[in-house]
């Protein structure tokens, strides 16, 4: 009997694991249809144990329960996964997948995370994945799907995430949305969904990110979203605030005033409510939010003053209200924003003078007054906005007097706009010290007199001079000859002493000159005579400066390299190669055959000679940085107060030596597999710095080099680590890169950071794919590379369009891979820097272009 019994004990346990058995078995027969169907490599066959697969893990009783299968570039039908029944994580994202999302989905019950996310799923939303009742985050987002938001999802009860972004998909938001309690965050952005924002979104659950910009939304902003007081909208960190740190609507239908509630939001550093229906005035409240960096309100129907409550947030760097119908005055204390950079006022009716006061907002690198009914003269205190780069513009307003010469103080300013008023005179020639100007408008004014000979003038459209009857000489090809004003006789006549006496001081001028060139010329000699006779050679008699410190890190490089050469190099204009942001570059060959590339820092950096035991020992980390696209310092050399760093001389030059003066000569050949080998080298070269702490610090194609074989190295590193930026001169550029590849959001951080890197990167990879400038004035007033290319569609250009023909024309595979390459461009220079990928990921999408 006890036999018995212990026979069907026995037979009952070897029944119970028929099942598991029979489970496994389903597993491993799934796994290999799986990869049979969409090809991944690794899972093998002939090893039964698929849990030691890779991007598998198992659960209890060797289950499937996680696959991750992102960033493969796979496609083919992934209906088979929905056959591991045990699945709680299942990650598709970064793929090639097409065609409808299954339905089979909706049968893992046991799925608590599904990210489907950047392939091109087509078609609408399953219904069936509203019975996943288990799931936690559910990412759809940057696939092509259209339709509805499905209400049969309305049951996902533990849903915390659900980001559906960038696709297709019309309606409204669904109401019960707002009665998902654990719901944190909440990304539709880029889809063209219309209604309201339902009034219980954010009431019950704890939302912690929304994120809807880009839609048909209309009505106004539901109080609920504040109710809990832990929203972060856009902010890509989960640490929960008090309430808001960045609220970005703009490009809606939202309408009604702007509520005052937004005060209450301690921490807010960006308000962007742009291009909406609001009405009504800025409320005053706005003055509680110490931390606003930037308000955005362009492009709405606002009215009223510039409310003083504003000018009491003192961190406040952007002011943009734009496109209203704001009809008071400045306020005469605009500038106690002391850390206000872009101040955009334009298309309003606004009235009065200028302030005087002005000239105290010396951060300032945009001043936008065009389009309102400003009277008075302009104030000579614009002068002293000495960092004023970006755009000046004062056009379409009532101003009279003449243009005073204070603005030739402007060195750094691009723009100059002054056009459509009263004013008067001539123009100053003073005008000339704006030695950064590229685009000008004087026209439609009452000036007068000749048309100072400058280069930005003389290249200017005549358009930019027209309207002014008194103006002459060139562009407008009229001769001052023939001006009829009425003091033209005396201004002729003071025209003419003028060049009498120029031609009589440019007379004595040349005697002098002649007369000391002789006498040096013949002490030259003399010297050079008693030198021989004493057997001393001419370069020794030069006093040589003193070598303060200096030495080799590569060991076997240290008899090659003498300093003594080297510094005699950087005295010499001779050997200069280039010049960055931050250093000049010479050549200097050594006695012994070598040939170095020495790199002088400038003056604005000498503050680390005073640090010369960290110098040295960050020269040292990063001479044994160890990557094949990075150029690393081999040695340094300091005397007097000048710091030298040498690195290896490479002799193909800069990348944009290679795209904007090799690709202009006639024996020019197409060369984009090479540019898309440098493309990648260079994300590479930044991957790795990023993969170490290091952020770089002027990203460009002047600072990428090319060896013999034209394998791209990232130069100026070392900046990153010897540079203080709360040190540097206080103009953006000089700060953080150079002009055009700089990404908007330093403009107010002031910090530079991966994302930025990115940016700057894509610049240089759109560089690579256009064959043009970062800047260039065929782009048009105010618009660069990056504006060129992501408007095109606006100008009705297709992709095509922009790309090198020389280079997109010569093969359907080469058109293939510039398009391909041309999208990663666009997302890294995307405005918001959280939408940019990594480094790292950039590097696995040129690398699937051109394995593919």
């Amino acid at each position: 009997m006890a036999f018995l019994c212990l026979l069907c004990f026995l037979l009952a346990g070897l029944l119970s694991t028929f099942p598991v058995l029979g489970a496994q078995l389903q597993d491993q027969t799934t796994l290999l249809a799986i990869s049979k169907e969409l090809g991944i490599p690794g899972w093998d066959a002939n090893n039964s144990n698929y849990c030691s697969w890779p991007d598998i893990s198992c659960g209890n009783h060797s289950m499937v329960d996680k696959l991750d299968l992102s960033r493969r570039g796979l496609r083919g039908n992934v209906t088979l996964i929905s056959q591991l029944k045990a699945l709680k994580r299942l990650d598709l994202s970064s793929n090639n997948f097409r065609g409808l999302i299954p339905p089979a989905f909706g049968n893992l019950s046991d799925l608590e995370v599904l990210d489907l996310s950047l392939n091109k799923f087509e078609g609408s939303i399953p219904l069936e994945l509203g019975g996943l009742r288990n799931l936690k985050s559910l990412n759809l987002s940057y696939n092509s799907l259209v339709g509805e938001i499905p209400n049969e999802l309305h049951g996902l009860e533990k849903l915390q995430e659900f980001q559906i972004s960038n696709n297709g998909l019309r309606g409204s938001i669904p109401y019960w949305l707002g009665n998902l309690t654990k719901l944190r965050v909440f990304t539709a952005y880029e889809n063209h969904l219309d209604g309201s924002i339902p009034d219980n979104i954010g009431l019950f659950s704890e939302l912690q990110l929304l994120n809807l910009h880009s839609n048909q939304l209309e009505g106004q902003i539901p109080e609920s979203i504040f109710s809990q007081g832990k929203l972060e909208i856009l902010v890509p960190n989960p640490e929960q605030f008090y309430c808001l740190t960045y609220f970005e609507a703009d490009n809606n239908n939202l309408s009604g005033e702007i509520v005052s509630e937004f005060a209450q939001c301690s921490n807010l550093t960006l308000l962007n409510l742009a291009s909406n229906g609001f009405t009504g005035r800025i409320p005053p409240e706005i003055e509680q939010l110490m931390n606003l960096q930037e308000l955005i309100l362009s492009g709405n129907s606002l009215f009223g003053d510039i409310p003083n409550s504003i000018l009491r947030c003192k961190n406040l760097n952007k002011l943009e209200l734009s496109n209203n119908r704001f009809n008071g005055t400045i306020p005469n204390e605009i500038c106690n924003m002391s850390r206000l950079q872009y101040l955009l006022l334009s298309e309003n009716s606004m009235r009065g003078e200028i302030p005087h006061e002005i000239g105290n907002c010396a951060k300032l690198l945009e001043l936008q007054m065009g389009s309102n009914y400003f009277t008075g003269t302009i104030p000579s205190d614009i002068g002293h906005i000495r960092n004023l780069q970006i755009a000046l513009n004062l056009s379409f307003n009532h101003l009279h007097g003449t243009l005073p010469l204070e603005l030739g103080k402007l060195d750094k300013l691009v723009s100059l706009d002054v056009s459509n008023n009263r004013l008067s005179g001539s123009i100053p020639p003073e005008l000339k010290g704006m030695l950064s100007l590229i685009d000008v408008n004087f026209s439609n004014n009452l000036l007068s007199g000749p048309v100072p000979t400058f280069v930005p003038f003389q290249k200017s459209p005549n358009s930019s001079f027209l309207g002014n009857k008194g103006l002459c000489g060139e562009p407008l090809n009229t001769s001052c000859a023939g001006l009829y004003d009425p003091d033209h006789k005396n201004y002729h006549h003071r025209v003419s002493y003028r060049i009498i006496l120029a031609v009589i001081g440019s007379c004595l001028a040349v005697f002098v000159s002649v007369t000391i060139v002789v006498l040096l010329f013949m002490i030259r000699e003399k010297r050079e005579k008693v030198s021989k006779d004493a057997g001393i050679a001419e370069d020794e008699i030069d006093n040589q400066p003193t070598i303060i410190a200096g030495t080799v890190f590569v060991e076997n490089l240290r008899q090659a390299v003498d300093l003594d050469a080297v510094v005699k190099a950087t005295l010499k204009d001779s050997n200069k190669i280039n010049s960055g942001t931050f250093s000049t570059v010479y050549r200097a060959v050594m006695p012994s055959g070598m040939v170095l590339s020495v790199k002088r820092l400038k003056c604005m950096d000498k503050t680390i000679i005073h640090h010369q035991n960290k110098m040295i020992r960050e020269l040292e980390r990063l001479s044994k940085l160890c990557h094949d696209n990075l150029v690393r310092p081999i040695g340094y050399v300091i005397f007097e107060d000048i710091a030298l760093l040498l690195h290896h001389f490479l002799p193909n030059g800069t990348l944009a030596e290679l795209l904007h003066e090799s690709s202009k000569q006639p024996e020019y050949q197409p060369d984009w597999p090479i540019r898309l080998s440098i493309a990648i080298g260079v994300a590479e070269g930044l991957a790795f710095l990023h993969h170490v702490a290091i952020i770089h610090l002027d990203i460009s194609s002047g600072n990428v080099l090319l060896d013999a074989d034209f394998k791209p190295l990232v130069g100026e590193i070392e900046i990153s680590k010897l540079l203080d930026p709360s040190r540097g001169t206080a103009s953006i550029s000089a700060v953080a890169g150079s002009f055009g590849y700089i990404p908007p959001e330093y403009a107010y951080t002031m910090q530079v950071t991966a994302p930025g890197n990115v940016y700057s990167y894509g610049v240089v990879l759109l560089e690579i794919l256009t064959t043009r400038l970062p800047v260039d004035e065929e782009f048009g007033e105010g618009v660069d590379l990056v504006k060129w290319v992501h408007t095109a569609p606006i100008r009705g250009e297709t992709p095509e369009q922009i790309l090198d023909a020389r280079l997109s024309t010569v093969s359907f595979a080469w058109r293939k891979e510039m398009l391909a390459a041309l999208k990663v461009a666009l997302i890294c220079t995307d405005t918001t820097p959280a939408k940019r990928p990594k480094m790292k990921k950039v590097v696995e999408m040129l690398q699937e272009i051109k394995q593919n």
